[in-house]
């Protein structure tokens, strides 16, 4: 499946992993780059960013193909080393980034300087065309129905990606919602150029969680997400637990809740502690409503394969019916 996004990113199909916190490690971002896709490596799942340089090496050990690392630029009172991460993704010799959040201008010039392909995840065209006018090289623009933070605009696929490939020049990965060869179809159909998948690599073999919150994923429906932080205007879409339920009881009384009164809940080492306890009660466990089109739990490699041939089947069934 060759188009810009392969040429730029130099893997066989245009599939590309989620960077997905706790989750994007070297056993799952190999397993998705030996499959014909693009893994990516979580930058901020590592507590230094010298860890982040072995993970690096440990993927590199791991695959011949392409692989990048994701950098998601937080508004914290004590942000991450950030100058220090992208010093360690250029020594290693990184050639692609995944970027989301606030991401100043001057960053993007010091990648794109060094010859990294910008991949930038968006959730509204506005956000998308300055990201091009700063100069990334690829959009991943993100619905309404994804996991994480979805933004404010409340926006579904089905919308956003046709708005966002006639706005921009550059290429759009869809985003959000998609979990087979069915809607990957759909988002090519849409003028995307390629799709991103977090939930459902979640729900993987080689995904680096307990087989309880896999199989936690797979019996859930469409309807078991929440969104959280809606009145703090920080909205994230999260698997329907009882530590989502707490946080929206507690946003919804009188008064409200500020986030400090959510950090007991929602801090990110709980979120970690369930994934690896397999606890789903016990922690934020991030997750999109295409949990309800998640039925099994395979390699990346036979995931892959399948949804590549689900997707020529659904667009040359689509061309069949025009020629009725």
């Amino acid at each position: 499946m060759n188009n810009r996004v392969t040429a730029l990113l130099g893997s066989r199909l245009p599939i590309v992993q989620g960077g997905m916190q706790w989750v994007g490690r070297a056993e799952l971002a190999s397993a998705v780059s030996n499959a014909g896709g693009l893994g990516l490596l979580t930058a901020l799942t590592q507590p230094t960013p010298e860890a982040l340089g072995d993970e690096i090496e440990r993927c590199r050990a791991m695959t011949d193909a392409p692989f990048g690392v994701n950098v998601t630029m937080l508004r914290t009172m004590q942000p991450p080393p950030y100058d220090r991460i992208f010093d360690v993704v250029l020594e290693q010799g990184v050639k692609i980034v995944e970027t989301a959040g606030n991401v100043p201008e001057e960053v993007f010039r010091r990648l794109r300087d060094a010859g990294v392909t910008i991949l930038h995840k968006c959730t509204s065209v506005r956000h998308a065309l300055t990201a091009e006018r700063r100069g990334v090289h690829i959009v991943s623009i993100d619905g309404f129905e994804c996991a994480g933070h979805p933004g404010e605009d409340d926006v579904p696929g089905l919308v956003l990606i046709p708005a966002a490939v006639r706005a921009l020049k550059v290429p759009v990965i869809a985003s959000g919602g998609i979990a087979s060869g069915a809607g990957m179809a759909a988002a090519l159909a849409l003028g995307a150029e390629g799709v991103n998948m977090g939930t459902r690599f979640v729900a993987t073999v080689e995904a680096p969680v307990h087989d309880a919150i896999k199989q936690r994923l797979l019996e859930a429906r469409e309807t078991d997400t929440r969104l959280m932080f809606r009145t703090l205007r920080n909205t994230a879409r999260v698997l329907s637990n009882a530590v989502s339920d707490e946080v929206i009881r507690l946003e919804r009384r009188d008064g409200g809740a500020t986030f400090d009164d959510l950090r007991p809940l929602v801090a990110g080492a709980r979120g970690r502690a369930a994934l690896e306890s397999g606890d789903a009660d016990d922690g934020v466990v991030w997750a999109g409503q295409v949990v309800g089109l998640i039925d099994d739990i395979p390699t990346c490699a036979v995931l892959l394969e399948r949804m590549v041939r689900e997707c020529r089947e659904r667009l040359t069934a689509a061309a069949a019916l025009l020629a009725c």
